[in-house]
């Protein structure tokens, strides 16, 4: 592309071309979304490295496509050929500890669990665990508001975020937030790039909020006849702040017998609820279960336990990857709907001939369907897509919305309008014209 030398100018460093490598940098990790190789690729070490590539790319109109660690999945990370990819995988330093006032200050690339581990010094944690925890980035955390198996009790990762670094597409820097744990001093600015996708800006820096440390949690296993009961046990025990609480169907139980037999053969579905607190309330969550049901049940305050116990989640997803090719959705429900979320895909599954395993975070309605079908096979490949268009349509019809915590990106922008208004829709397209007005910030991503 004819932008490349004028930018290398500018920027002073070479920008990555060779599109076997280009290649790698232009897709995360969602199998069905569209991707070509970027005609080039910024390993960005500064937020001034960003500043001067905008304000270069808005004036050539040229797309941009932020990138953490590609971890994505739902292709909010996706370039095309005419695209300059700016990573921030360079700009990975913890810049700021501060212990007294439970914050930390860190760039965009630094990975999540890396972060987690350098505070544990001082006592502290930072809690938002997505499951890609030990390879995503914060930023793209932040990008894509991203949630966790904590969240039922920690919230997501929008609740830690206290401040922002972000460039603007025309290249000017802006920060947003206050490291205060409180500030109203103007509207809620901060909150619009949280969750934004890379279509607003590129979040640079963060400061996050720590919490203390809790202690090493009790674990909870109930297994239950059918879906419906655990369900409605999960709704019961939110009454006992659990930091964990998680549901598992029979298809998905079976695929992990097959694979690592743990003694779920006669299970139709199981909770697997995790405490840090309050520990004394084991026997109470026991006693709830059992009156929905409960088949068999263990409540452990043993460290040495968890592990154990809670491992049938841990291969929820890799035992239905051994059963063929998987399309993974994420959609959240109220939690009284989630028995019937979980009837109506079955029945889906039997319609279109499909194996779909349900699990997810039962705490919080954001549930994980996971279709299966034959490795090469295009009929089942199109019969997937359906069902994954279909399944976001069942939560959205039962009140819930297209995406929990994985974000709309490209594979899930069509199916926006069925969940907002128009108004909505007419207030994001201003938003985004105000800030990216040659509309150079991943294209065709998030908004409708």
């Amino acid at each position: 592309m004819n932008f490349i030398a004028d930018l290398e100018e500018i920027l002073g460093v070479s920008l990555i071309t060779d599109p076997d490598i280009t290649a790698t940098y232009s897709k995360d990790q969602a199998i069905f979304a569209p991707s070509a190789p970027a005609a080039a690729v910024l390993l960005a070490r500064s937020t001034e490295d960003i500043s001067r590539a905008l304000a270069f790319c808005a004036s050539r109109n040229i797309p941009v496509v932020t990138r953490g660690a590609g971890s994505g999945l739902s292709g909010g990370a996706n370039a095309d050929s005419n695209s300059l990819v700016i990573s921030l995988e360079k700009m990975n330093q913890i810049i700021e500890i501060d212990p007294a006032n439970h914050l930390a200050r860190v760039q965009a690339g630094v990975i999540n669990i890396d972060l987690d581990n350098a505070v544990k010094e001082f006592g502290l944690a930072y809690l938002p665990d997505p499951a890609s925890r030990d390879w995503s980035t914060l930023g793209g955390n932040v990008a894509t508001n991203a949630g966790g198996m904590c969240c039922v009790k920690y919230g997501v990762t929008s609740h830690h975020v206290r401040a922002l670094t972000v460039v603007l597409s025309t290249g000017q820097i802006v920060e947003f937030g206050k490291s205060t744990k409180k500030f109203v001093t103007t509207l809620d600015l901060m909150h619009l790039f949280i969750g934004s996708e890379g279509t607003l800006g590129i979040i640079t820096e963060i400061t996050l909020n720590l919490l203390p440390r809790p202690k090493s949690p009790a674990t909870l296993v109930a297994t239950f006849l059918n879906i419906t009961q655990a369900a409605a046990a999960s709704v019961d025990l939110l009454q006992y702040r659990p930091s964990m609480l998680e549901i598992i169907d029979q298809t998905t139980l079976e695929a992990v017998e097959k694979w690592h037999p743990l003694g779920f053969e006669v299970a139709g579905a199981i909770l697997l609820m995790q405490l840090d607190e309050n520990f004394e309330l084991g026997e109470a969550a026991i006693s709830t279960c059992q009156t929905h049901g409960m088949l068999d049940g263990i409540f452990s305050t043993e460290p040495s336990d968890t592990a154990d116990l809670i491992r049938v989640r841990k291969l929820a997803y890799p035992a239905l990857e051994r059963l063929g090719a998987t399309l993974l959705d994420d959609v959240a429900v109220p939690v009284t709907k989630i028995a019937e979320f979980v009837s109506l895909v079955q029945e889906l599954s039997v319609q279109q001939n499909l194996t779909i395993g349900i699990f997810g975070h039962a705490g919080d309605g954001n549930m994980h369907p996971t279709i299966v079908h034959d490795h090469g096979d295009k009929e089942g490949e199109e019969r997937a897509k359906f069902a994954f268009a279909e399944i976001v349509g069942i939560a959205q019809r039962l009140g819930g919305t297209a995406s929990g915590e994985h974000g709309i990106g490209s594979i899930k922008r069509d199916f926006v309008r069925d969940e907002v208004s128009q108004p909505i829709v007419e207030i994001q397209r201003g938003i985004k014209k105000l800030l990216d007005p040659a509309g150079i910030m991943n294209p065709g991503k998030k908004l409708p």
